[in-house]
C-alpha cells in the first residue's frame, strides 16, 4: 500500500501589519507640517512680505483708512545681507517704525509714508511747495508736480529748509493737511524701513499694484 509522508512545514514569522506603519508615517508628516508651517510664516513676513492694514487718513487719497496692504520686504532683506542701506526709489510708499516716538509720548510705531527726497538732497517747504534741489537739478524740481502721485497734493503746510543726511530719506503723507511726517520728526534713517507698498488686496474694487 502506498502512502505519502507530509512534509515538515516550518513556520514563517507573520509580517509587519501596513496599517501600522503607514498610520506613524502619517503621524510624523503631520507633525512635521505643523512645525514647518509657522516657522515658513515667520520667516515670509520678516524677510518677504507682510500684509498691513492703513490706520488713519494720512494717505489720503492714495490710500485709505482700514485698506489692506501686502508691503514687500524682499529689497530691504537683500540690502542688509550684501551690508547695505536700502535706499527706495524717490515717490515710493514705505512702511518704518517711528522715530523719535517722543514726540508724540507714545510707544514707537509703524507709519506709512511717502519718499519725496533722497541723501544728500536739499529739501525746502515754502508758501505751500516742496522743492527739492540735487546735482541733477540744482535749480530745483517738485516732485509733487513731476511724478504721478502729486494730482492728489494741493498745498503743504509748513517751513522747512534741510539737507537729508546720508542713508536717510525725507518722508511726506499724501494728506499734507493730516500727516505725522518729515516735517516733524525729521528725516528717516534706512535702518527704520520696513519695506515698500507692493500691492492693496481690500477694497477688492480697489486693487492695485504699486
Amino acid at each position: 500500500m502506498e502512502h505519502s509522508t507530509p512534509h515538515p512545514h516550518h513556520n514563517q514569522p507573520a509580517p509587519a501589519p501596513k496599517d501600522n506603519k503607514e498610520g506613524l508615517k502619517s503621524i510624523l508628516t503631520t507633525l512635521g507640517l505643523l512645525i514647518l508651517a509657522p516657522l515658513l510664516a515667520i520667516f515670509l513676513t520678516s524677510f518677504i512680505f507682510q500684509s498691513y492694514e492703513v490706520d488713519g487718513p494720512s494717505m489720503e487719497t492714495t490710500l485709505y483708512n482700514q485698506d489692506r496692504l501686502v508691503v514687500v520686504k524682499l529689497q530691504r532683506t537683500w540690502s542688509r545681507l550684501t551690508g547695505n542701506d536700502y535706499i527706495p526709489n524717490r515717490g515710493d510708499v514705505i512702511i518704518f517704525n517711528q522715530p523719535n516716538s517722543s514726540l508724540e509720548g507714545t510707544s514707537k510705531r509703524q507709519l506709512i509714508k511717502r519718499v519725496v527726497a533722497l541723501p544728500g538732497e536739499r529739501v525746502v517747504i515754502t508758501n505751500g511747495y516742496v522743492t527739492v534741489y540735487n546735482e541733477e537739478n540744482p535749480n530745483g524740481f517738485s516732485p509733487d508736480k513731476t511724478l504721478p502721485y502729486g494730482k492728489v497734493i494741493n498745498q503743504t503746510e509748513g517751513e522747512v529748509d534741510m539737507t537729508v543726511p546720508a542713508n536717510e530719506v525725507f518722508v511726506l503723507g499724501d494728506n499734507r493737511g493730516n500727516s505725522l511726517d518729515s516735517r516733524y520728526f525729521g528725516t528717516l534713517p534706512a535702518s527704520d524701513i520696513v519695506g515698500k507698498l507692493g500691492l492693496r488686496v481690500y477694497p477688492f474694487n480697489q486693487t492695485k499694484v504699486f
